[in-house]
């Protein structure tokens, strides 16, 4: 039997290798276009950053060794060109010219090809070891990078530049990185590049590449120019099936190669596996393509099975993926919230934030952990973001998946447990048994994204968690407390419970329901309503991590480890630890890398500021000072100067509105930092025309209706005279050259001003952020309270 492999890499060199193992005297030609064979093209953004030092250490197996070891003719430099079906052909072209080739059987492992690829020298794909050459020789002296994607290879290629000392910039066409995860659980991994020094620019698409010689412009479809020494693209691939379609074998709507089970195409004698093929999805069933290493290995050795006269089957792919972004791993497996959509498959979800391993062991750090699956149990897929442990846990899920197990049984998986690595519960069990409480209806979840708007959200954290940030409109009753206030509580609303990650929210749930109440928890508590309300930083990120790196010689009374701590813990005992110093004294505290965010707010609060900040890894450490004695390194220390300006706004009257602008664009003309806080009657200025629709409850819905609809629609305060009042003073104005409201308002943005909408008064008005104008943030009044403090003017 003679068999053509055409494909080197993946799936071909696997497929040579086992069709040897299983016949010793076939007749085995391994065709590859390239120069290598056999390599890890997966470790090629390592050697870029210098990760992985040497270049040999990608070639897996040499072309000379592979041939010696499987007595298989290697032929690199050989192209495929055309396939003669009928004749049992293969043509192929190389540096001498074209030649034919006869087959018993043909194996297309063809793989796929980076789209977006430019001619520009310095614009290059990371593909092959040849791409990874001329990158490298590009990027020898280089200082700036832009990476095109923030896919697996855009990440990876990022973090090894960056480590390198260059200055890198992602540009991404969504509105959040990685395909393989929903938007909110990519929040950790913007604030990991952010920390790393690495920008992001969100929504935007490259629209040219202009060649400057030593460098290059990036042009974006915003009219932003990005000048850099070189470019990476990595924004998908698309499959080399031309081979196939040209010789008349049966491809897929999206170009790939057609298979069975078997890997056989619409040809009995001609096979393909890798990239370039379509196979079953086992999830919901139907046609996938997932151009992974692991599926294009495994179908090669399959594929040989078959070809061998064997019977071997394969199952399809769930597309269980892992990525490094710093100090966090990305892991998924399934389909996403947003596919199930497209789909339109009903489903539920929830989310977790365990820790990695048992909490009472040192440095422990948390998981961010989302599941999703069907009415019926069925695991649908899974994505977990977290410092440790994150792979560990997704392919446990994934061989749930495979195996036909559902949600609740993952609670029943007997798991590796020891203090360090896991906990006596491991974090799959827990989303078993949650996602069992949620389809016995046990629990009733709501999500982040759609709190009902007459519901009463009721946070039964601890005051002191409470205090540093909490869902707008919350009331506090710390869980401990609330049997004993249940009469504080209205027994016609539903109450929507949460804590921190969920438990006590749970808690809190099952004991409202048992006294008559009709309640629900939040999933994944205020750390998953935080990661949908992420606060974006797209361009300072290298601002940031500079900051972070400042020193300052302190001198610590101790070291506070709280690592191991679960929420309340770890503020609650960094707050007696130093309410019991004096000013100027200081700890060195040792944390759970995703405790900075609290951190930062507590501290601001408490009159603490941190000095000689630092990630290491999964913890994060710094000195905690009493008072003033040092600058907090994220935020600069702020002083009243007289070149800002804080002004609140809480009238719908246009001509006080108009007083407002007038003077913030006046202000920001003359160099001032000028903020609006927008509050009650107020908050109509900001409103979106026409209106976008959001569920709301009756109240909220009449508050609507009787507030004016944006800017265009507010009133005089004095001589309104039924709208002719307003109506002749848009009339003067106009004429006069005096801008109007809403050109105010677009002045104002241009010119910096910042507005802040109020968050209390958004919640007794009843208006969402959705029905707002674009706003820099959503706050409460101690942020007002914080600008007029520190500005000239209010």
């Amino acid at each position: 039997m003679k068999v053509i492999i055409v494909g080197g890499v993946a799936a071909g060199a696997s497929a040579a290798a086992r069709l040897r193992r299983l016949d010793e005297n076939a007749e085995i030609i391994l065709l590859e276009k390239g120069d290598s064979i056999s390599y890890a093209n997966c470790g090629l953004p390592y050697h870029l950053g210098g990760v992985i030092p040497e270049r040999d250490n990608l070639l897996v197996v040499p072309p000379e060794q592979f041939a010696a070891w499987f007595n298989v003719e290697v032929r690199t430099g050989n192209e495929a060109v055309r396939i003669d079906r009928e004749n049992k052909l293969l043509h192929i072209r190389n540096r001498d010219g074209e030649y034919a080739e006869s087959y018993d059987k043909l194996l297309l492992a063809t793989g796929a090809t980076p789209v977006g690829v430019s001619e520009n020298p310095r614009v290059m794909p990371l593909w092959t070891l040849a791409d990874m050459d001329k990158a490298a020789a590009v990027l020898k002296d280089a200082r700036r990078a832009v990476i095109v994607g923030a896919g697996f290879i855009g990440l990876e290629v990022a973090e090894n530049l960056r480590g390198r000392g260059l200055e890198v910039t992602i540009i991404q066409r969504g509105d959040h990185m990685l395909p393989t995860l929903d938007k909110e659980m990519t929040a950790p991994l913007e604030d990991e590049l952010a920390r790393a020094g690495i920008s992001v620019r969100f929504g935007r698409t490259v629209k040219n590449y202009v060649d400057k010689g030593a460098t290059v412009e990036v042009v974006l479809d915003d009219g932003g120019i990005l000048e850099c020494d070189a470019v990476i693209t990595a924004i998908g691939v698309k499959p080399n099936s031309q081979l196939a379609a040209e010789c008349g074998l049966n491809c897929g709507a999206r170009g790939h190669v057609s298979v069975d089970e078997h890997l056989r195409t619409s040809d009995p004698d001609i096979y393909a596996a890798g990239d370039a093929v379509e196979v079953r999805d086992p999830i919901l069933g139907g046609i996938t393509a997932i151009p992974l290493a692991g599926p294009a290995n495994k179908q090669g050795r399959i594929a040989a099975d078959n070809i061998a006269g064997g019977d071997s089957v394969y199952r399809g792919s769930i597309g269980t993926s892992v990525v490094k972004v710093g100090n966090l791993t990305a892991a998924a497996v399934g389909l996403t919230e947003k596919r199930l959509k497209e789909l339109k498959t009903p489903f539920k979800k929830l989310y977790l934030h365990p820790a990695a391993h048992a909490s009472y062991y040192p440095g422990g750090s948390r998981m961010d952990l989302k599941l999703l699956f069907g009415l019926d149990g069925k695991i649908f897929g899974a994505q977990i973001v977290g410092a440790q442990g994150a792979d560990k846990r997704i392919d446990s899920i994934a061989q749930a998946m495979r195996n036909g197990l559902t949600a609740p049984e993952l609670g029943t998986l007997e798991l590796a447990y020891a203090p360090p690595y896991s906990s006596a519960k491991d974090p799959v069990n827990f989303a078993g048994f949650v996602a069992e409480d949620i389809l016995t209806d046990l629990s009733n979840v709501v999500y982040a994204d759609a709190i009902p708007g007459d519901a009463f959200v009721l946070d039964v954290r601890e005051t002191e968690e409470h205090e540093l940030g909490a869902v707008p409109g919350a009331v506090n009753i710390p869980l401990g407390q609330l049997r004993g206030r249940l009469d504080e509580l209205d027994r016609s609303r539903r109450i929507v419970c949460y804590c921190q990650v969920g438990m006590r929210g749970y808690l809190a749930e099952r004991i409202l329901k048992q006294h008559g109440f009709d309640a629900a928890n939040l999933s994944g508590g205020f750390l998953t309503w935080k990661m949908f309300h992420y606060e974006r930083r797209e361009v300072a990120a290298s601002a940031l991590q500079a900051a972070r790196s400042v020193h300052k010689e302190i001198s610590a009374v101790e070291t506070l480890d709280v690592r191991s701590l679960p929420c309340p813990g770890p503020v609650i005992k960094l707050k007696t630890k130093m309410a019991s110093l004096g000013d100027g004294s200081a700890v060195h505290l040792l944390a759970a890398a995703t405790f900075e965010g609290d951190l930062r707010s507590w501290a601001k609060g408490a009159n603490c500021t941190l000095a000689n900040f630092e990630h290491k890894g999964t913890h994060l450490e710094t000195d905690v000072v009493k008072g003033a004695a040092a600058e907090t390194p994220s935020a600069p220390k702020a002083a009243a100067t007289p070149d800002s300006a804080a002004i609140v706004l809480f009238s719908n009257d246009m001509d006080k509105a108009l007083a407002a602008l007038i003077l913030a664009n006046g202000f920001a003309a003359a160099g001032m930092k000028v903020s609006i806080f927008f509050t009650f009657w107020g908050l109509s200025v900001l409103r979106k025309r026409p209106a976008p629709r959001v569920n709301k409850n009756f109240v909220s819905r009449m508050f609507g209706f009787m507030l004016p609809k944006g800017a265009t629609k507010l009133a005089l305060s004095k001589m309104e005279m039924m709208g002719m009042g307003s109506a002749m003073m848009k009339s003067v104005m106009k004429k006069q050259g005096v801008l109007s409201l809403p050109e105010l308002i677009a002045s104002a943005r241009e010119n910096g001003v910042r507005f802040i909408a109020c968050d209390m008064a958004m919640g007794v008005m009843g208006i969402t952020r959705e029905e707002l104008i674009d706003v820099d943030e959503v706050a409460g009044v101690a942020t007002f309270a914080e600008l007029a403090k520190h500005s000239g003017a209010t």
